[in-house]
């Protein structure tokens, strides 16, 4: 699809000179440097180009060299950044002449004067904008790039800000020559021939069946969840087949408009291309829009938002007014919070990589639907059996068992029944359904990753990045200044190019794992300081005033530590974003891709630990290591460690991921959308005291998105970690919390919206930039995937009760060896779960102040406790039981099965789910068949063509064998 011509038309270099062969002469240039530009041109750069087309470069280069330097005659270009002539709303034209400025003003619509899109001309749409302050000190560096842009073809005017006459608006226009030389370098892939789609063959009872399906869904309302097309535009390039962009066969593309051929975000990201490719100053390194903005002699570069997201007519009446105003009315309103995301318009609006990401949310929220449903259905089942649940009424019927003191001194002697509550909440979470829905998580989780690889094929297709690779990017600024003294040849550009040593990068790598690792143990710390403050405070709430919280100590005591320790993870998620910037740049990373990369993967990790090292610990270690009545196990030799409730610790765990999913989602909504609220907010305001309303309402639109708050440094970085985090809470502890995935959904239906209407209306427009996939993200889902099928093991079999009612019922209940396990085998469940503890055993430290005769009017003599330990009066007093044995193991082989079936049913699905759908296959087959038929076509019209102006023209040659 590309331009192709013979070898011969490569220029010659030899000795320094560059020789050009045209049809008048050859023209030798001297220049050395002159030679170096010409091979680094972008418009020569890997690319075969007839004979015309290198002498009309060379002289481009030439002129920019004279300019470039401002030494050489013919600069007849004034200082660009000679600020002295601008006012208040005044233009300075750095494109044409005055003069001729004025012409073309006359006749032009005033449309396009007002609305702050086009140059003064009223023709000239702005692409991109540069904005600067005259008090910079950076002016000969801003001069001398403006100088090269406007060398490249690119058009200029410049305007003093409204509100700050420091303020300069830079306005960028890139002519149709400039586009089309540059979508061609860049292989802009554009429409040339509309689709012919080739439906395959079905079964007549296939047919049969969609027959029958659709004469079903004539009772239904009609596609509630989808957009009206008549509200969308055409979005043609979607019907129609695309190829890389060549103007030497420009004929065959669709060109209806040459103004409107290349949409707003191709041509903001070509005038990107040519911003991030021109010098500023002499010297290799000093190239680049980047560098600028670093080094603060731009302060903000962003594309413009096409007119304002609000209209006072309907757009059922009226339409869109812009493609602004039609995603906010058909997406980023909450309206619509029901319907399908128009992906394809945002796709054209704020390009591929945001297309993708919001396409994988909207993916991941419809994938929720039936995990909420299971989940749900989990918790019902659990609310339908709690007056059947045995165990649960066997507590609450408990009124003679009395339990042991959780904590030391204050903490009093209880009956079992006073726990009636917390069994009933457990049994809703813990339940026959607990290990179906465990296996059902793990095996979604494979589903979701595997379907959504299928998605990513149909919309790689439909977006035209099959075939697209991503160009070789450039070198960070920070690793060239590092490692300039050493170079080496680049195997694919054959360039030299710095070089990082072996040993200095694993020098550095080990100093970031080092890094990691601390950052960890603080995280270690963090728990630690979490785990003493509620063996502190359980006896602080036993000895509490008020009965309410001194009867229920310990879910106050757990309660107030989520809160605390949810706190913690926000101050230290601050601290490891600056640790993580750290490492990272200590790292050196080569390219910018390199240095996200490393980026994501340690934020990701420190706020993983963070967000979830409390809850392994309670799924894990709450409760197991606690000892015995008698000789517990110490902190310090001084704390007691925490007990589980009488219920189970299972209970501890629902709260924790509760409110941690709760306060965190609820933190990161306003935090995305309420804090630039609230900077928007806080500027109009200082705009209307200054100005006034009406003012305000003329600002051009430069000057509105100017006062709109940047996006993120980091990109979309904080939208997937905020989504992968959330997954992970969603799959990991899934078998403890069966409500998370309708928590994620409820969360997930808001967060598109919000997402939406930030970028529509709180942010400037980002740059339109491509991406073939989620990148990183993918491989942290799969992580996380396979992580969920060993916590959800390992929390089924050790947190909750579900293997010793298991073992019970088959081996030492009612029904042992009878091979039942129903509610009439757990009989006697309870109190075959409890030990026997004589209270005159009790260590100093631990004996409580009480000694329990409030129950029965005497001094207690033997209290219980959770655990399978022999009889004071057994020959070995508080050994272990076989049974505690016989559950251990039961334990230790669900685990084993439980993960090995998972993981064959997980590689199981994987294999069977190809990557492509068979149909996406087949068009890309079809499609390649008819491009090449269309090319041949084409190629032969042309040539015959070709032929007959030949004979036409008397110049035919009968070169061909006889």
């Amino acid at each position: 699809m590309e331009a192709s011509s013979s070898g011969s038309n490569i220029p010659a270099v030899t000795n320094g000179k560059t020789k050009i062969h045209h049809a008048e002469g050859t023209e030798d240039l001297q220049s050395n440097q002159l030679e170096a530009q010409i091979w680094t041109k972008p418009d020569i750069q890997k690319r075969d180009v007839d004979f015309s087309e290198i002498l009309n470069a060379i002289q481009e280069i030439a002129k920019d060299v004279n300019i470039f330097f401002d030494e050489l005659e013919g600069v007849n270009s004034p200082s660009k950044d000679d600020d002295s002539l601008l006012h208040h709303g005044n233009l300075t034209s750095t494109s044409d002449d005055a003069s001729r400025l004025e012409t073309l003003r006359e006749g032009v619509p005033d449309k396009n004067k007002s609305n702050g899109l086009y140059f003064r001309d009223g023709k000239s749409r702005i692409d991109y904008i540069l904005v600067y302050r005259k008090s910079s000190p950076q002016a000969e560096k801003r001069e001398v790039f403006e100088r090269n842009i406007r060398a490249e073809g690119v058009q200029m005017e410049k305007e003093s800000s409204l509100t700050n006459g420091d303020i300069i608006f830079v306005k960028l226009h890139a002519p149709w020559e400039v586009l089309g030389r540059y979508a061609e370098l860049m292989n802009v892939r554009m429409p040339f021939r509309r689709k012919i789609y080739y439906l395959h063959r079905r079964h007549k009872f296939m047919n049969r069946i969609e027959r029958h399906i659709s004469r079903f869904r004539g009772w239904l309302p009609r596609k509630p969840m989808r957009l009206d097309k008549e509200t969308l535009p055409d979005l043609e390039e979607n019907d129609c087949y695309t190829a890389p962009f060549s103007q030497q066969r420009i004929h065959h593309f669709i060109i209806h408009n040459k103004d409107t051929f290349f949409n707003n975000a191709t041509r903001s990201r070509i005038v990107h291309h040519i911003l991030q490719r021109v010098k500023y100053e002499e010297g290799k390194n000093k190239i680049g829009l980047n560098r600028l903005l670093t080094n603060g002699s731009y302060e903000a570069a962003f594309p413009l938002h096409e007119g304002s997201y609000r209209s006072k007519n309907s757009i059922r009446t009226h339409g869109a007014e812009n493609h602004r105003h039609l995603l906010y009315e058909c997406w980023a309103s909450w309206g619509v919070w029901y319907k399908y995301q128009p992906l394809d318009l945002v796709r054209r609006y704020f390009g591929e990589k945001i297309g993708l990401y919001f396409a994988w949310l909207g993916w991941y929220t419809g994938m929720l639907f039936p995990a909420a449903f299971i989940g749900l259905f989990v918790f019902l089942y659990g609310v339908t059996t709690l007056n059947h649940c045995q165990v649960s009424k066997e507590v609450c019927q408990a009124t003679d068992i009395i339990m042991c003191p959780i904590c030391d001194k204050y903490c009093p002697f209880m009956r079992l029944s006073d726990s009636c509550v917390y069994a009933k909440v457990t049994h809703l979470f813990d339940n026959g359904a607990t290990v179906f829905f465990a296996v059902f998580m793990a095996v979604w989780a494979t589903v979701f990753l595997e379907f959504w690889k299928r998605r990513r094929a149909v919309i790689a297709y439909d977006w035209d990045l099959i075939d697209w690779e991503e160009e070789e990017e450039e070198i960070r600024p920070q690793f060239e200044a590092k490692y300039s003294k050493k170079e080496r040849m680049n195997p694919i550009s054959g360039k030299p190019e710095p070089y990082q040593a072996f040993a200095d990068k694993c020098s550095r790598l080990i100093v970031s794992a080092s890094g990691i690792f601390f950052m960890i143990c603080v995280v270690i710390a963090a728990v630690f300081g979490i785990v003493i403050y509620r063996v502190v405070t359980v006896s602080t709430f036993a000895a509490f005033k008020w009965a309410l919280i001194r009867n229920n100590s310990q879910v106050a005591t757990t309660g107030t530590a989520v809160c605390i320790n949810f706190c913690i993870i926000m101050l230290l998620n601050v601290l490891y974003e600056k640790v993580a910037l750290l490492l990272t740049n200590l790292e050196q990373p080569r390219t910018e891709s390199e240095w996200e990369n490393s980026f994501t993967l340690k934020m990701f990790l420190f706020q993983f630990v963070n967000l979830n090292s409390s809850t392994f610990y309670i799924a894990f270690f709450l409760g197991r290591f606690t000892g015995h009545p008698g000789a517990y196990l110490r902190l310090i030799n001084r704390w007691r460690l925490e007990e589980c409730h009488p219920s189970g610790c299972l209970i501890d765990l629902c709260m924790q991921m509760g409110i941690i999913m709760v306060l965190k989602q609820t933190w990161n909504n306003f935090m995305e959308l309420g804090y630039p609220l609230i900077q928007n907010w806080w500027t109009r305001r200082k705009l209307r005291q200054e100005h006034g309303t009406q003012r305000k309402a003329s600002f051009p639109q430069w000057e509105k998105d100017y006062n709109l708050q940047p996006m993120n440094a980091y990109g979309l970085f904080d939208e997937y970690l905020e989504m992968i985090l959330q997954f992970g809470f969603t799959t990991i502890f899934v078998a403890a919390f069966p409500l998370a995935p309708l928590l994620a959904l409820l969360n997930n239906i808001i967060e598109i919206r919000l997402d939406a209407y930030k970028f529509v209306t709180q942010w400037r427009r980002p740059l339109a930039s491509r991406a073939k996939d989620i990148g990183i993200w993918y491989g942290i889902l799969e992580g996380i995937g396979i992580l969920s099928v060993i916590t959800n093991a390992f929390v089924v079999a050790v947190t909750s009760d579900f293997i010793p009612r298991l073992v019970y019922a088959y081996k030492y209940g009612p029904c042992a060896g009878q091979g039942e396990a129903g509610q009439k085998c757990m009989v006697g469940y309870v109190n075959a779960s409890l030990s026997v503890f004589l209270v005159s055993d009790f260590e100093n430290r631990s004996e409580p102040t009480s000694n329990g005769s409030e129950f029965s009017g005497s001094p207690l003599k033997y209290c219980r406790y959770r655990d399978y330990r022999d009889p004071p009066h057994s020959p070995v007093p508080y050994g272990y039981t076989l049974q505690f044995w016989h559950v251990l193991a039961a334990r230790l082989a669900f685990i084993i099965v439980f993960e090995h079936l998972v993981f064959c049913i997980k590689h199981l699905i994987s294999y069977l789910i190809p990557d492509l759908p068979k149909d996406l296959r087949d068009r890309m087959r079809r499609e390649k068949y008819l491009i090449q038929e269309m090319m041949y076509e084409a190629e032969l019209e042309r040539l015959q063509k070709e032929r007959k102006e030949r004979k036409k023209n008397g110049k035919s040659h009968h070169n061909e064998w006889p």
